[in-house]
């Protein structure tokens, strides 16, 4: 991760002086946050002090009042938003899976015309269930019933198997055991190729990550380095 004074913009991920506010609260200010390619990032930091903002600013769900984020060199703009976030794998605290099945839920993103090429990615479906502890069963069972972890386990399998360079993983492991969030942690740590800037309160799961970023719960001016 590069100092916050030279960031560049040919990192997987580079945010330069992020500004955004919610009404009368300034979230972040000043906020600046390099990843080169391959690099592991973990945000940790009090509720409220816009951990999830980073990572929705990368993905161009929020808009910054001020500054500016790249994704692989290009600026995001409302015009390569689209094309810039089938650069990254976007898993959230709370997974919409929508409706139907498990099974369902995991095809639908091949249906998309983008992600149509890698349906055969969905052969590797079993193994993921198994490595991260999933019943196969699963797959048969509507999303309404299943529990807040067998959710975000699923979601983790879906968002992998796009075969996407860049992870943004918002506290994922939240509603996991212990041997869940091992099982999470021990694939990630494997997986060297991929860039990944994680939240979490709980870093047990991604001990392995060698730079960990806290943002004060002031809301005050932020420079990242």
């Amino acid at each position: 991760m590069r100092q916050a004074d030279a960031v560049s913009m040919t990192s997987a991920l580079a945010a330069r002086d992020l500004r955004v506010r919610f009404g009368e609260q300034m979230v972040l200010h000043g906020f600046s946050l390099s990843l080169q390619s391959g690099e592991k990032t973990l945000l940790t930091g009090p509720s409220g002090c816009g951990k999830s903002t980073v990572l929705r600013c990368f993905l161009g769900f929020v808009v910054p009042e001020a500054g500016t984020v790249h994704i692989d060199g290009a600026e995001l703009t409302a015009y390569t938003v689209w094309q810039l976030r089938q650069r990254m794998a976007y898993v959230a605290q709370e997974p919409d899976l929508g409706t139907g099945t498990a099974a369902e839920a995991i095809e639908r993103p091949f249906h998309f015309r983008t992600n149509a090429g890698l349906r055969g990615n969905l052969d590797r479906a079993p193994e993921l269930f198994e490595r991260f502890h999933l019943d196969r069963e699963l797959l048969h069972k509507g999303v309404g019933d299943l529990s807040g972890g067998e959710k975000q386990r699923i979601a983790l399998v879906s968002a992998i198997l796009l075969d996407r360079p860049i992870f943004l993983l918002d506290e994922i492991t939240s509603a996991l055991d212990k041997a869940g969030k091992q099982a999470v942690g021990e694939y990630f740590r494997s997986r060297q190729d991929a860039t990944m800037l994680i939240v979490a309160h709980d870093p047990e799961a991604f001990s392995f990550v060698p730079q960990v970023v806290e943002l004060p719960g002031n809301s005050k001016v932020l420079d990242v380095a």
